[in-house]
């Protein structure tokens, strides 16, 4: 009977270490890693574009920066904010984008974030890889309609995971081979389901809560990511309108 118990302590604790092992994984280790990997991509991309913008991005308020134009995209059907199919758009193909492969470096000075932008929302080559995912059949960076992106808010980098403290005003910069684009902060949405494909709709408008959106055809951003922390239940949706356009 205590050789029996003694076998059964030591199998508990053997099973305790090994479930902190997969905790440290999984809140540090994925962390490292992919944080690591989308710094080299986001120099990589600055190295191939000629250095980072020196400006740091236009001004919010539109100053410096040529005003948005441009006719309304046609509507298309809005994948599942939860994932995307990982296959990239018209758009995407016709810009360069493909595939798993950083295209854009997405900055938001409140939160200190700096990540690369990705086709696609897969999460092996893109969300856990510590990029940021652009939902295929949306618009691309600065194009009329709605440029929508996800990102994991916990592990793999998480690079949503403080885009509830974003707030109106806040400014998003959005830099390609071509242009900067600045974005301004103008709504949010603390939860709606997964299945709300209306929040990545070219017109951004909640199919659950229908007063939270638009009306208006414009040249929007949307930023999706789960919540609450550590859960994959409902969705977090902050937007922002293209306020000023700077060429390369």
């Amino acid at each position: 009977m205590a050789r029996g118990l003694w076998t059964s302590a030591e199998l508990i604790v053997t099973l305790g270490i090994v479930l902190l092992l997969l905790v440290a994984h999984q809140l540090w280790w994925t962390n490292r890693e992919a944080r690591a990997d989308a710094g080299r991509t986001v120099r990589a991309l600055e190295r191939e574009w000629g250095g980072p913008d020196p400006g740091g991005g236009s001004p919010a308020d539109g100053s410096g920066g040529a005003a948005p134009g441009g006719a309304p995209e046609a509507p298309a059907s809005g994948p599942d904010p939860a994932a995307g199919d990982g296959r990239p758009d018209a758009s995407a193909r016709g810009g360069g984008a493909r595939r798993q492969q950083a295209y854009a470096v997405l900055r938001i000075p409140r939160i200190a974030l700096t990540a690369p932008v990705a086709e696609g929302t897969g999460k092996a080559g893109v969300l856990d890889r510590g990029y940021v995912g652009h939902y295929t059949r949306t618009a691309q960076p600065g194009a009329a309609g709605n440029f929508a992106l996800a990102g994991h808010r916990n592990t793999h980098g998480e690079p949503f995971r403080r885009i509830d403290r974003l707030r109106r005003g806040d400014r998003i910069t959005v830099e390609t081979r071509d242009a900067l684009y600045t974005y301004t902060v103008d709504k949010r949405l603390a939860r709606t389901f997964p299945t709300d494909s209306g929040v990545i709709a070219p017109v951004p408008r909640s199919n659950v809560t229908p007063s939270v959106g638009y009306a208006e055809p414009g040249h929007y951003l949307t930023l999706t990511t789960c919540t609450p922390e550590f859960s994959s239940r409902f969705r977090l949706v902050v937007w922002a309108k293209l306020s000023a356009v700077r060429p390369r």
